[in-house]
């Protein structure tokens, strides 16, 4: 684990970040005592919370495993966060050793463990950039040579739509990854919601304001509608742990606990 004195200098570990949080959440290594006090904050509002981190990992994993079984081989990993065990590349590798993977994510300490995680591997790697800059991530993705936007990708925005405010027109942002992505495209989202929520957990996500990167949360509707006109695969936008579950035991007593949606869709060729 890199030190404070090892890191980047822009670095500021004065408040705690979104990715370094999460990745305490899931038994990472890779975060600093600041993280860990709000992650115990938040933990003491909501004990299930490490499982709904887990539960949005799940999610994820579930979806790259129908995306290869669509024949998809190269991913883009949006706000990917700090690497832990189970991430896209080792599933999406172990079944096709040829799948190549950019991630991306707005925190440089999220970056510099991908780099070292992803040293060697010269099928993925792993890039700094604000999802609020759209254009600037495809540059990216195009630039590293594992990304071919003439043929279809999966997109992948695992937990962080919701860290874009309405004031940033987040629905435009997606229109813009869509259209860059050619038909037999898919798109996967998991989204925290404040539907089904007890109070506990809407108090929980507001200590979010003290990260650089404050949750929105937002209604299935609202998430729904960030998949555009593209086909949305059966389950639909559902509790995440409804989505496709490996088995009918997986499936929580009260799925909608882990307060997030999660979706997958299709960019179909139009018609005509």
């Amino acid at each position: 684990m890199q030190t404070p004195e090892s890191l980047p200098t822009e670095i500021d570990l004065s408040r705690p970040s979104a990715a370094r949080v999460y990745d305490y959440f899931l038994g990472g290594a890779h975060n600093f005592e600041i993280d860990r006090q709000l992650a115990e904050q938040i933990a003491a509002m909501t004990p299930n919370l490490a499982a709904t981190m887990r539960s949005g990992r799940e999610f994820l994993r579930r979806a790259v495993r129908v995306l290869l079984d669509a024949g998809i081989d190269q991913f883009l990993d949006i706000g990917s966060g700090i690497p832990t065990v189970g991430n896209v590349h080792e599933v999406a590798q172990a079944a096709d050793p040829d799948a190549r993977i950019v991630y991306v994510d707005i925190d440089p300490v999220a970056v510099a463990h991908s780099h070292e995680l992803l040293a060697g591997n010269d099928r993925a790697t792993a890039v700094l950039a604000d999802l609020r800059e759209p254009k600037l991530i495809l540059d990216h993705a195009a630039a590293s040579g594992l990304i071919d936007f003439d043929r279809p990708l999966g997109i992948l925005l695992a937990g962080v739509v919701h860290f874009v405010p309405d004031a940033d027109r987040p629905a435009d942002i997606l229109a813009t990854l869509r259209a860059a992505a050619a038909p037999g495209s898919y798109l996967v989202i998991s989204h925290s919601t404040f539907e089904d929520q007890p109070q506990e957990m809407l108090d929980a996500q507001r200590l979010s304001a003290r990260t650089a990167t404050e949750i929105t949360l937002r209604s299935r509707a609202e998430i729904t509608g960030f998949f555009g006109d593209w086909t949305i695969l059966e389950p639909g936008v559902v509790h995440m742990p409804l989505w496709r579950p490996d088995s009918p035991s997986d499936v929580d007593e009260h799925p909608e606990r882990f307060g997030a949606f999660g979706g997958v869709a299709r960019h179909d060729r139009a018609a005509g």
